[in-house]
């Protein structure tokens, strides 16, 4: 894990500080350009980090612009929540958000450019055709029977394309570059396709859209982009991206700059494989905590600043360091919420306990810290009384030597309270647990007790003020470090059945008042967010953001 005294490596903050400091830049322009066909996750989150970082470090502004270029994918519901995950994680793009079809026009004029300098025309070849005229890695490509048409005529069919005479495949418009080039991204790329779609932003006006190739460079030129910031599979695209800034009349050359994208362990960044979990209903949605949407972390328990934390450690290179340990992840929030998230017990599988010598009517409120090292923080109440809930696994019948827990016969701290000894068990008639009959020392609160070790503290709650919850125990979706490695297998085989278990808690009154999105530290269990849908305050609902280490566990394992 990276040491957070020192700076993870940014290559490209220095490289563009070094050249505002040289005076080949005055200011910095970026921008974060998703396409609007699904919702953003962790690995986007870096690329905003990055652009929208470089930025507010370097005194530029930075873009958000959806490049929307393929409307039978793309939804308005996506462009919403694009814009709210980018507002989530703390940044303001500059100006107004902008579209590629916002350029459409331009694009247009500068594909019919084109066609009059000689370097585009109009294909009849079908995908399939094209596909095989295109070549191999180690084969050249050969030239279409329609590359030497006539400009007059590429422009009427380009116009008849866009007025939506021919149907979809029937046509693409193609720049005239090499078919014979090393880099296939050169070999005659489509510029225009024909789609028959309805636009989410320019409606039915367009029969024709541009590809991603064609609209990326130029919107950015448009917009006076200075560094186009993008992963590496985009490197061997530049020959391209330049090409056409180089062939067209625009009023900017931006400079493609690649860096390493994110691959975290356990975790699948594919839109389209994301896409499917969603439609075939093996999750809840977009933002269901166990994708890795940004949105899904969000809901899940986790912070803007621990994402922007996690971007920040991870770092900004050329190189693919291959996987990502998740554990960094879950580090950047259990450092935030360690430091930020208040304290509150809830016990996951009540035990109950009676205490024998307490009184029915009897009750104590304490007044405890709302975190242990947060002055500002308000105090909470925790009452006391003769029944209360302590968690199944904090007692063992037959413990062995080192279970500091409950036990027959054995003591333990209530946490913030006394001292109590397990008397008697009760079972039920097929013999499990079902109730503890407690004695206490009423001569323990805030102190040792005489003549003896404790050395075990539990949590628990008071059974008559407790607050029943519905609490949502999450982990990792997938078993495997890498779940889409083996192409002869189904990524699906490798779901995680326990990614979801669903339990019924009893919380302490404090959790009563909890907001959606509120995140507290469930002492001795983990932490935990109140579910921003589903929580409310009739019924209250739970996330596990990520737990807490079991030094039980660690005993457990070493026998």
């Amino acid at each position: 894990m990276t040491n957070e005294t020192t700076p993870a490596p940014n290559f490209i903050r220095n490289q563009v500080r070094d050249e505002i400091a040289g005076g080949q830049v005055t200011k910095i322009v970026t921008r974060f350009p998703p396409e609007p066909n699904g919702f953003l996750h962790i690995g986007h989150a870096k690329s905003i980090c990055l652009n929208f970082g470089l930025a507010e470090q370097l005194g530029g502004e930075c873009h958000l612009r959806f490049d929307d270029t393929n409307p039978a994918k793309e939804e308005q519901a996506y462009i919403d929540a694009i814009k709210e995950d980018v507002s989530w994680l703390g940044f303001e793009w500059a100006g107004p958000v902008r579209f590629a079809s916002d350029y459409f026009d331009q694009l247009y004029a500068w594909a019919q450019h084109l066609i009059r300098e000689g370097k585009a025309y109009v294909d009849d070849l079908s995908p399939d055709e094209i596909r095989e005229y295109r070549g191999t890695l180690t084969e050249p490509g050969k030239p279409s029977p329609y590359r030497e048409r006539s400009a007059e005529e590429n422009l009427d069919l380009l116009e008849r394309m866009r007025n939506g005479e021919f149907g979809e495949g029937e046509k693409v418009l193609r720049a005239k570059i090499d078919m014979a080039s090393p880099n296939i991204n050169l070999r005659d790329p489509i510029l225009y396709r024909i789609r028959h779609a309805h636009h989410h932003q320019t409606g039915d006006k367009w029969k024709i859209y541009p590809s991603y190739d064609f609209t990326h460079g130029q919107s950015d030129a448009i917009e006076g982009i200075t560094h186009s910031i993008c992963t590496l599979e985009f490197e061997d695209h530049r020959p391209l991206y330049e090409w056409f800034l180089n062939n067209l009349p625009v009023p900017a050359k931006p400079r493609q700059i690649e860096f390493a994208r994110l691959n975290l362990d356990y975790t699948l960044t594919s839109k389209r494989k994301l896409k499917l979990l969603v439609d075939e209903q093996i999750v809840d949605g977009w933002d269901d905590p166990r994708m890795p949407t940004i949105s899904g972390m969000r809901r899940r328990g986790y912070t803007a600043a621990s994402i922007r934390k996690f971007c920040e450690m991870i770092g900004v290179t050329r190189s693919d360091g291959g996987l990502v340990d998740i554990a960094m992840l879950t580090h950047a929030i259990r450092s935030d919420l360690e430091d930020n998230a208040p304290r509150a017990m809830c016990v996951m599988k009540p035990l109950k306990v009676v205490l024998t010598n307490v009184p029915a009517d009897h009750e104590e409120v304490y007044e405890v810290p709302g975190h242990p090292a947060r002055e500002d923080m308000p105090m909470r109440k925790v009452p006391f009384g003769r029944e209360l809930y302590i968690e199944q696994n904090d007692f063992m019948e037959d413990a062995p030597k080192k279970f500091f827990r409950l036990a027959p016969g054995k003591e333990v701290r209530l946490r913030n309270s006394y001292v109590i000894r397990c008397d008697e068990v009760i079972k039920d008639d097929a013999g499990e647990i079902v109730e503890l009959r407690c004695s206490v020392d009423f001569d323990t609160l805030g102190k040792n007790p005489e003549g003896r070790k404790v050395k075990g503290v539990i949590h628990w709650v008071s059974a008559a003020h407790g607050v029943p919850m519905e609490v949502r125990l999450y982990d990792n979706l997938f078993m495997v470090e890498q779940p889409d490695r083996d192409k002869d297998v189904d990524f699906l085989e490798h779901l995680n059945p326990e990614s979801l278990v669903v339990c019924e808690a009893i919380g302490e009154p404090s959790l009563a008042s909890a907001a959606p999105e509120d995140r507290f530290q469930f002492e001795r269990v983990g932490y935990f967010c109140a579910d921003r849908h589903a929580s409310t305050a009739e019924h209250l609902v739970f996330n596990r953001t990520v737990g807490l280490k079991d030094s039980w566990a660690k005993i457990k394992q070493k026998g």
